[in-house]
């Protein structure tokens, strides 16, 4: 029996997570696609934050260490949000692995050219 594909294991357990909490993303009007793209930024800003209290950013304060075991917890928690996002935004794991691998390309193409100046439209095919 081969085992699933990760990313799409993924999707799954969170839209299953996501429903036992009463957010069904296949059932969404605009205006909740809408709230509930904000409520998960929102949730993003504050795992950042836990993310960020896992490292000492106070150079100047002694009694800070590094915390690796959770910041790799807080990393998890960041891409529960980031996978609720795609699924309100209607993305399936072949969309986002897409879309993910043509900014991938958008990004290395910036690299090259120095990224000297911002052109709007060189992600509009994503």
């Amino acid at each position: 029996m081969n085992a699933p594909d990760k990313l799409e294991e993924i999707f799954r357990l969170q839209e299953q997570l996501n429903k036992r909490i009463g957010v069904d993303t296949a059932h969404m009007t605009d205006e909740q696609r809408q709230q509930w793209v904000l409520n998960y930024c929102r949730a993003l800003t504050q795992e950042v934050a836990e993310l960020t209290d896992s490292v000492p950013w106070k150079w100047w304060a002694k009694y800070q260490k590094f915390d690796k075991q959770n910041a790799r917890v807080e990393v998890i928690d960041l891409v529960h949000f980031l996978i609720s996002i795609a699924q309100v935004l209607e993305m399936t794991p072949a969309d986002f692995y897409d879309a993910y691998a043509k900014k991938h390309q958008v990004n290395l193409a910036r690299q090259d050219s120095g990224y000297h100046t911002k052109d709007e439209h060189d992600s509009k095919h994503i």
